[in-house]
């Protein structure tokens, strides 16, 4: 008799809802803690070609903690398309235009690039301050412990 491998099936999948704050955490240990929940990683019912994730609200993203020279020596790129058209931007300015950018850019950076992707990084919700709408999800906070991982219990 041959034991046979479960895989999930989208009518088996629900996603949960959880709460981060960032204030104090490093930038990229918080997008990679926020990118393994969107794909689902930390679930026993992983599957890697179907959206198995969670949604996750971010709060308080203009309090995220960011080391070294960074806020002045990190560049941010994006290209118009026409000539000319390259314009650059630092971590501090980009966080004083959008406090949410860092964040979202760092988490979208971690994602894979297709669909799947996409729909994992529309289940992911930045507020520059403490205060979100997502109550009425019920949403389960998550803290970082000394080492910078996420306990979820």
């Amino acid at each position: 008799m041959k034991q046979k491998t479960w895989t999930a099936r989208k009518e088996d999948l629900q996603g949960d809802w959880y709460v981060v704050d960032a204030t104090g955490v490093a930038l990229g240990r918080l997008a990679s803690s926020v990118a393994r929940l969107l794909k689902g990683k930390h679930k026993p019912t992983y599957t890697p070609h179907l959206n198995t994730g969670d949604h996750v609200v971010v709060v308080n993203a203009a309090k995220i903690l960011v080391t070294g020279s960074k806020l002045d020596n990190k560049i941010y790129t994006h290209y118009s398309g026409y000539p000319s058209g390259l314009r650059t931007r630092t971590l501090r300015k980009a966080q004083e235009l959008d406090p949410t950018f860092p964040i979202t850019n760092a988490v979208k950076g971690m994602l894979q690039r297709n669909t799947l992707g996409a729909d994992m990084l529309k289940r992911l919700r930045v507020y520059a301050g403490p205060e979100h709408e997502h109550e009425a999800q019920q949403p389960k906070a998550i803290r970082f412990n000394p080492a910078g991982d996420i306990d979820l219990g």
